[in-house]
């Protein structure tokens, strides 16, 4: 099942993408689930199967992020060996972690903008995992069970501005920096989440390439390391790391500019496409 955050007519709502058309959940379930957040708290699945509601045409919607309004986003840095060795980070017990604000987020087919503070604008594709049940001190072997779904993320990354210090948040919180969608592959759908294969590609041309297998920490260490010291709630993300092949790291640099298109694929979940436009803030 793919679910879906989205507006049309001017009104947001959120549903479910089935081919073509899409089933209009937020059109009847508002009352009780205002977002699509507040949805993934219930047995969504069952919900989204039972629920009669209007079907619009694809194309009558614009996209939201798939989560539109998280109460967080974690963020993890240096989680694929080969991205480690190249940023030359040492080996560590335990994740990395920065948090993003919702508002950075963009929908898949959305400009993410280009700060005029930095040429430095680098991508970052990544798998983003949703959590469905909330939780604390969540055990490794129950992981997985609190999964909503996963997506795809461009966790887009000012680097300049991320050097500043040793603290990467400014360099990962400008406006419409957090590529996200285009929508969430129910966690029902994936049967391995650790056996996909990540690519990203910038102007059709393939920049980065990995599988999830080749992660340091994987998802069940994430989500048992961040519900250790923070409560995890439906509708939470977490962005799990990008592989190597990040422009920064590249002789010469490969950085994008106004006009690039980037593209994320995640086998079994989609392809996440922004282009790059001119920030406006």
């Amino acid at each position: 099942m793919k679910l879906i955050s989205f507006v049309t007519d001017g009104v947001s709502s959120y549903g479910v993408l089935e081919g073509t058309t899409v089933k209009d959940l937020g059109a009847v379930l508002r009352g009780r689930f205002p977002t699509l957040k507040a949805l993934l708290g219930e047995d969504f699945l069952s919900i989204a199967q039972e629920t009669e509601a209007p079907r619009l045409a694809r194309s009558a919607v614009q996209l939201l992020p798939p989560v539109p309004d998280p109460a967080k986003i974690l963020c993890i840095g240096k989680n694929y060996e080969e991205h480690r060795v190249e940023t030359g980070g040492e080996k560590l017990a335990y994740p990395t972690i920065f948090t993003r604000f919702a508002d950075t987020l963009v929908a898949d087919g959305q400009d993410a903008w280009a700060p005029g503070v930095s040429s430095e604008i680098d991508f970052e594709g990544e798998l983003a995992v949703v959590i469905g049940r909330a939780g604390r001190h969540i055990a490794l072997e129950d992981a997985l069970s609190h999964v909503a779904g996963y997506a795809c993320f461009n966790d887009i990354s000012i680097r300049d501005w991320q050097r500043h210090t040793t603290q990467f948040t400014p360099g990962k919180n400008f406006p419409r920096t957090g590529g996200f969608g285009p929508w969430i592959v129910t966690a029902d759908e994936i049967a391995d989440p650790q056996a996909l294969d990540l690519t990203t590609w910038l102007n059709g041309d393939e920049v980065q390439k990995a599988n999830t297998a080749e992660m340091i920490f994987n998802i069940r260490a994430l989500i048992h390391y961040c519900s250790s010291f923070t409560q995890l709630s439906p509708g939470d993300v977490i962005a799990t790391g990008t592989p190597g092949g990040v422009g920064a790291k590249r002789k010469p640099q490969l950085f994008m500019k106004v006009g690039d298109v980037v593209e994320i694929e995640i086998a079994s979940v989609g392809t996440l496409r922004n282009s790059i436009g001119e920030g406006k803030a």
